[in-house]
């Protein structure tokens, strides 16, 4: 079972309107109004603070950057945006899905991760999840990071 193809930025022909308006085209359907649930409870999107006319969960999932107002697109995540609905309705039962809890703050998120490649970040809210964020794992001191937590929680939760 491997995640949907790519979406690459080079099919649109260099043209980024145009490849932002699919990927939000994709957000909504698929994601947004698409009925995703996690172990049986429906994932949620974050809409504000809303930028361009679209919620704060599109951006977190098609932009890199720590600070709200310069984040970046980033094409890796942008190609990728069919995969977060993917790897959420195939963490439990996908081999290549680590699952394991972290907390940020008061904060408790459920971590996804598809091959020590991609992460999908779950957060935890009465009757729901909400998607945090997703993003590649690609520099090798965030990879370690990744495994060292989740080393140390399969520890703790046999």
């Amino acid at each position: 079972m491997n995640p949907p193809d790519l979406l690459p930025f080079a099919a649109f022909g260099g043209d980024w309107p145009a490849y932002e308006a699919e990927l939000h085209r994709i957000f909504v359907a698929e994601i947004a109004n698409g009925g995703v649930r996690y172990e049986g409870l429906r994932v949620g999107c974050r809409r504000h603070p809303e930028a361009a006319r679209r919620w704060a969960s599109f951006w977190h999932l098609v932009q890199e950057g720590s600070v709200e107002d310069d984040r970046l697109p980033d094409l890796r995540r942008c190609e990728r945006i069919r995969w977060v609905r993917w790897v959420i309705e195939n963490a439990v039962a996908h081999a290549e899905i680590d699952v394991w809890q972290n907390t940020r703050g008061t904060q408790v998120n459920t971590l996804l991760w598809f091959r020590e490649e991609y992460l999908v970040v779950l957060g935890q809210r009465q009757g729901y999840w909400l998607l945090r964020t997703a993003y590649c794992t690609e520099k090798s001191g965030r990879i370690a990071q990744l495994r060292k937590e989740r080393d140390a929680f399969r520890r703790a939760n046999p």
